[in-house]
């Protein structure tokens, strides 16, 4: 367990709050009554740091266990979250059977916004994982986006861009379900900070939909 060496608490006590913050949206102050409650005298910030390091090392060894399924379609689509007391764009993508694909934060919602989403989302899937059909809003940076994409080789030729924006229900469903657990945090002091911690929430709501159950 080198990764948490010189730490001062045990390996799993670090992950049992991180879990606990990220599964159910406890606030920190709340969570450092809880452990002291059992016995763990830790202070809020220390939690804090706890997940600002190791959620983001969560996601990424984690990342390559929920691959998508061969040829499902894609449901696009962006929420809202405050940053510093500005709106800062959370853009998220799932699969028509509710899975999480991929997430991605940004200040700003363009077509340079979509294109790094997409990409990111289609790096490292084989040809087979990628989807047939790509459903959004009637947002035209998305089929600027996409077209690029596809001139570079990055997605098929014959992707269907559906720009449906009742068909992005399920999606639209699923940002509620996740702000509920972003909502207890707040007033995240940067964009770093918020997209270290909602790395770790979406990778708790993800083991909630059963995406490592193998």
């Amino acid at each position: 367990m080198n990764l948490f060496k010189h730490r001062h608490f045990q390996y799993n006590i670090i992950i049992w709050a991180i879990r606990w913050h990220c599964k159910y949206g406890i606030s920190y102050r709340e969570l450092k009554e809880m452990l002291s409650e059992r016995g763990v005298n830790v202070d809020h910030s220390t939690i804090y740091r706890w997940v600002q390091k190791y959620a983001p090392e969560m996601e990424k060894r984690l990342k390559w266990h929920w691959r998508p399924k061969s040829g499902i379609s894609w449901q696009v689509d962006e929420t809202y979250i405050k940053v510093k007391g500005k709106w800062v764009y959370l853009s998220r993508a799932i699969d028509k059977e509710g899975n999480t694909v991929d997430f991605y934060l940004s200040t700003r919602r363009n077509a340079k916004l979509a294109y790094r989403f997409l990409k990111k989302a289609l790096k490292g899937l084989k040809d087979w994982e990628k989807p047939l059909t790509i459903n959004t809003d009637k947002a035209p940076s998305y089929i600027e986006a996409i077209n690029k994409l596809k001139k570079e080789g990055k997605c098929s030729k014959d992707l269907y861009h559906r720009r449906v924006k009742y068909m992005n229900n399920r999606v639209e469903a699923d940002h509620g379900k996740l702000k509920r657990l972003i909502n207890p945090v707040r007033r995240f002091k940067s964009l770093k900070t918020a997209n270290a911690t909602i790395k770790g929430f979406e990778v708790m709501y993800m083991f909630k939909k059963g995406q490592f159950d193998f």
